[in-house]
């Protein structure tokens, strides 16, 4: 087990320093001067829109996408991954995320933009894209994105859920009767049952009860967050004195770069708000609106949400609370030991709990995530149930021993899985670029017309005889 996880750190090393720190950090650059800092910029448009109705009730709505792009964000990633990356890589890792956070909302604004433009029109007239087809209809690349969808698959199917399954278990561990061998085998497979039962189709009112309590066990963490920090509040500023001297501290960084500050905040902060990942433009595509732009503009929000909100907490929480950011602690535990500084006893039960929650409607919403992907590969029609039912056994298996597997190899494997499909998506958001910036150019001409944008392919050069929609 030493061995693989030494291969595959290997290959995870590589690929974040230096390849995607680069492509990141280009990319997000050079999207936020084309857009003249559109994610900054039009903020306050982009809260507007949110609230924005469909032309029909039938339709997807700006703000229904946004939860489902949100929904697929938020998860154990933002107790977890901010817990790991200031155990590991120290307090300067919360500083690394919030620049690629702003920096990565640009990357997020063109992707959207580009699948609400490039979006397909089903049997019944509703929308549905993503990557896999604003690479095949603008770059003619059928078989790049085939293999966008393979990384997806690989991503949402195999690594987050690997890892979402450790990230569970681990929670446990604060715990008396935590057994390093038995419990995380229970963890496993009562995860892996529950998520089985709902996935072959005996579940649907679990699923329903969850995702009626996850938006309110979110608004609760950030409560007990809040409740916390002000608890600690005289060592905020100290808190803050560290994020920024650790984060600047380069002879430490470049000392030992993969390890550092630097590339665990730049590792968690895209995990968990999945910035131009090329997983949000699925949910984007099936919204309704006038001009792709808007939906671009909305999706920019749900990653300030994911990552200037949540992550923000967690990291103010754990380094308010005066508990020390151990190795040793890494992941839920030190999440929970911060909890206890003010809540006792009951503050590691209600940590757990909101885990269990985010784990499990992060787990089914993993599996249901691929089916556009499934669909995409087995020319553009779902898989027969046969397949499928074949498929979801598959991933049940992949949830029982995420929670067996190391903690340095479940996170290994997400990052791998998750950054195959990053290093597809970012180089062709950057050849169509120039398609979103005539986009945005055009929604702002006529909103300084003080006209509700309308968007018309022909408008900015393209040919709507191969577009679904916009004509």
């Amino acid at each position: 087990m030493e061995a693989i996880t030494n291969f595959f750190t290997a290959i995870d090393d590589v690929m974040y320093y230096p390849i995607l720190i680069i492509v990141l950090a280009a990319a997000g650059l050079f999207f936020t001067f084309r857009t003249k800092f559109a994610q900054i910029r039009l903020f306050g448009t982009a809260c507007k829109l949110i609230v924005e109705k469909p032309a029909s009730q039938q339709k997807v709505s700006s703000f229904q996408a946004l939860m489902v792009s949100t929904a697929s964000r938020v998860g154990t990633g933002n107790i977890v991954g901010v817990s790991t990356a200031i155990c590991l890589g120290g307090p300067g890792a919360c500083f690394w995320m919030w620049l690629m956070c702003i920096i990565g909302a640009s990357s997020a604004f063109i992707e959207s933009t580009l699948a609400q433009i490039f979006k397909q029109k089903d049997k019944n007239g509703n929308s549905y894209g993503g990557p896999a087809y604003y690479i095949e209809k603008a770059l003619k690349l059928p078989v790049i994105a085939g293999v966008f969808c393979v990384f997806l698959i690989a991503t949402y199917a195999f690594g987050f859920n690997l890892l979402c399954s450790y990230n569970l278990q681990s929670s446990f561990q604060i715990y008396s009767f935590y057994d390093d061998t038995w419990t995380p085998l229970i963890v496993g497979g009562v995860l892996a049952v529950a998520v089985g039962f709902c996935v072959l189709g005996g579940g649907s009112r679990i699923i329903k009860l969850t995702e009626k309590v996850v938006p309110v066990m979110g608004i609760a963490y950030v409560l007990i967050s809040l409740i916390i920090i002000f608890a600690h509040i005289t060592y905020v500023p100290q808190a803050f004195a560290d994020i920024f001297k650790d984060a600047f501290n380069f002879r430490a960084i470049f000392g030992g770069l993969s390890g550092s500050c630097m590339v665990y905040g730049i590792k968690r902060g895209l995990y968990s708000n999945e910035a131009g990942v090329g997983s949000a433009p699925n949910a984007s595509a099936s919204a309704d609106v006038t001009h792709p732009v808007k939906q671009g503009l909305v999706q920019t929000i749900s990653v300030y949400i994911d990552t200037m909100l949540l992550c923000t907490a967690t990291a103010l929480m754990c380094l308010c609370s005066g508990v020390e950011n151990l190795e040793s602690l890494s992941g839920a535990p030190y999440v929970q030991s911060a909890v206890s500084t003010v809540f006792g006893t009951a503050g590691p039960v209600f940590i757990t709990v909101a885990m269990v929650l985010f784990a499990f409607t992060t787990l089914i919403g993993n599996l249901y995530y691929v089916d556009n992907a499934l669909a995409y590969l087995n020319k553009k029609r779902p898989p027969s149930k046969k397949f499928m039912t074949f498929f979801y056994i598959a991933c049940i298996i992949v949830i029982f021993v995420g929670a067996v597997t190391p903690m340095d190899l479940a996170w290994t494997m997400a990052d791998i899985t998750m950054g195959g499909m990053t290093l597809i998506n970012i180089p062709c958001c950057l050849i169509l670029s120039g398609i979103a910036i005539k986009a945005l150019r055009d929604f702002e001409s006529q909103k300084k017309r003080k006209l509700n944008p309308e968007f018309k392919a022909r408008n900015i050069g393209l040919d709507d005889s191969k577009l679904s929609f916009w004509k």
